[in-house]
């Protein structure tokens, strides 16, 4: 019960200064980038499709492990040197931003031709459309598959222990390399990953509750 207590509170420090800031700032960005990529993606500019269309398949073709130690220990040899941190957070956002930005394609395609005619008809320009009328839409439409990809991202940030960021599951390891209790450092961490990701679970919930209500029956 004493190993518990005193490893339970380096776990919840890698949790709250790495875990959780990198899965927001990665999100954040990550979303930015998507919104930007879908765009481009349902663009009529061929070279606009062309590059969001490379980008999305190399993201999506590629093991995030395998972008991560690109970022991290591939780059130096060509004198490109990122911190730990700064490279987790880049590969991260870089993931998401592929992933998300089908999501938020979809949802954007997913509104009725007939908007875009309508807001068209009042005098909007394209732009105005975009902004006032489809994508309010298409963020109700994206709230469930973005929220479950913001879970998976907070669980995936364990990764970023393999390149030497401190998050949570790096500390269970190397607290775990000095008391040899594998098991219970192990299942400590996975209970406070099942945690945070049973609270966002209930957020999710909550989110697509608040914005069905101003859906149409």
């Amino acid at each position: 019960m004493d190993i518990a207590q005193t490893s339970l509170q380096p776990l919840l420090e890698g949790l709250v200064v790495f875990t959780l800031p990198l899965s927001i700032i990665a999100f954040i960005l990550g979303l930015i980038l998507a919104v930007f990529t879908a765009l481009a993606r349902i663009s009529t500019v061929k070279i606009f499709q062309w590059i969001a269309r490379f980008y999305v398949s190399i993201i999506r073709g590629t093991p995030l492990l395998v972008q991560l130690f690109i970022l991290f220990y591939g780059l130096p040899t060509l004198g490109i040197v990122i911190d730990p941190f700064p490279a987790a957070v880049i590969g991260f956002s870089l993931n998401v931003g592929a992933y998300a930005s089908e999501i938020i394609r979809a949802a954007i395609l997913s509104i009725p031709k007939g908007q875009w005619e309508a807001a068209q008809m009042i005098g909007m320009t394209y732009s105005q459309s975009l902004q006032r009328v489809i994508l309010p839409q298409a963020t109700r439409v994206s709230i469930p598959p973005l929220s479950n990809s913001f879970i998976g991202l907070v669980k995936d940030t364990s990764l970023a222990s393999l390149i030497l960021v401190t998050e949570m599951f790096r500390r269970a390891q190397e607290i775990a390399a000095t008391n040899y209790e594998f098991l219970l450092l192990y299942v400590e961490a996975a209970a406070i990953y099942w945690i945070i990701c049973f609270f966002l679970s209930i957020i999710q919930g909550r989110l697509e509750h608040r914005f069905d209500r101003y859906v149409t029956r």
